[in-house]
């Protein structure tokens, strides 16, 4: 959903407001940091990731992000696992894409020419590609951010680039680009299985690696990230559906950057609803909440998640791979609050880390669902000042869980 970010007001290049941890205050650090790297338009550099573009589709920019001089560390730019698992705060995760630069050129989603080859090498790499890029023009520093999207810093035109070093490519990933008789969802959870995580198998399905030879092409990495959650929940989908329902009513509840997600899992048959909705400081009890949603019942779904969008995929995966721990399967509705905590959007990714730390801790057990759901309404009350009665009584997993119950007390 639309999230209405504060701005910010005032300007303090090192960094500080006043308020503590601004993130447009890390932004603005980062120009303050970087500004003379960027006054030049040769550099060498650490080549983190490739990212295609979606404007203009099918032709469209592929850009080449790297911070503007080399550092030890540049694998940190695009590691949102790790930000998560470290609990990296978000003028940290700023200052590292603020310092990205996107060298990006057009090329057309089928067409094959060396610099998408290179692209490839990087996006394939398991480590930063050492690589001296030529621009066009000088950059000019900007943020760019997108409520699906990590944030990235100034963008400029390619001229030529060229690696200068070997890429350390996993033989496994080499398995499956060479392989042109290999579907591309049979590849990515191929590859999942083996312990690479999403953010590398977005990134490499998004230039063309993966699939059968006549269908490889560019894919915009905003659709190959939620293609890639979709493609890995869908298989984990099919596994746990041979699980037996888990035996009681699990309640999960964590965050992460100010996004608090409310996990309840009842004993069914596995399907998955998510709200979302954002909940200002103070709110009124009584007055109705705005939320977005989306469900899918056991028989899954046949269209996009078009009001929580890529989140609904991301919070999905998180959820089943949960579900494939424990080895069960339930019925799960997850509920999003987005606080003022969140100051700026930082990407999907988000969500699904938010969602792994809520369940990775050992649930609340309750014997009915009525206990389960009072709990539900005592903790976002006192949590948010909000009546999550406008939420549950939308639910139609809740709806259809209660349908359930007296279809099997009619046949008992």
């Amino acid at each position: 959903m639309q999230i209405p970010f504060r701005k910010h007001r005032g300007y303090d290049p090192l960094g500080d407001c006043g308020k503590g941890k601004c993130p447009v205050c890390a932004r603005n650090s980062a120009v303050f940091r970087v500004k003379n790297t960027l006054e030049k338009e040769e550099f060498t550099s650490d080549a983190v990731a490739p990212f295609v573009g979606r404007f203009g589709y099918p032709n469209i920019n592929i850009g080449i992000l790297a911070p503007p001089e080399q550092k030890d560390d540049s694998w940190l730019y695009d590691a949102p696992k790790h930000w998560a698992s470290e609990n990296f705060e978000i003028p940290r995760i700023v200052d590292f894409r603020s310092s990205l630069l996107n060298s990006r050129y057009n090329i057309n989603i089928k067409k094959r020419v060396k610099l998408l080859e290179l692209s490839q090498d990087i996006a394939m790499s398991s480590k930063p590609v050492d690589i001296d890029i030529q621009l066009h023009e000088k950059p000019k520093f900007r943020l760019n951010i997108d409520s699906h999207l990590a944030p990235t810093g100034p963008n400029a035109k390619l001229k030529k680039a060229q690696i200068t070093e070997n890429p350390k490519i996993h033989t496994k990933v080499y398995k499956v680009f060479d392989d042109i008789d290999l579907k591309a969802n049979e590849a990515v959870n191929y590859l999942y299985e083996n312990n690479f995580d999403e953010n590398f198998l977005s990134r490499i399905l998004s230039v063309g690696t993966l699939g059968l030879k006549k269908d490889r092409k560019l894919v915009p990495t905003r659709w190959s990230i939620t293609a890639t959650d979709d493609i890995i929940g869908k298989n984990l989908i099919n596994g746990i559906k041979d699980f037996s329902e888990i035996s009681s009513y699990y309640a999960y509840f964590g965050n992460y950057l100010g996004n608090y997600y409310l996990i309840l899992m009842f004993p069914e048959i596995w399907s998955y609803e998510l709200f979302e909705t954002y909940v200002p400081p103070n709110w009124n009890f009584g007055k109705p909440l705005r939320y977005s949603t989306d469900y899918e019942s056991y028989s899954g779904r046949k269209e996009y998640a078009f009001g929580t969008v890529g989140g609904y995929y991301t919070v999905r995966l998180a959820i089943l791979e949960k579900l494939n721990e424990i080895k069960r399967q339930a019925s799960v509705l997850a509920l999003r609050f987005i606080t003022d905590e969140y100051t700026m959007p930082l990407g999907v990714w988000v969500t699904r880390e938010a969602t792994r730390k809520a369940v990775q801790d050992k649930p609340i057990e309750f014997s009915s669902k009525e206990l389960m759901i009072e709990y539900a309404r005592k903790l976002i009350k006192k949590k948010f000042s909000c009546n999550a009665d406008y939420l549950l009584n939308a639910s139609k997993l809740l709806k259809s869980v209660k349908q359930q119950k007296k279809l099997i007390s009619f046949i008992q």
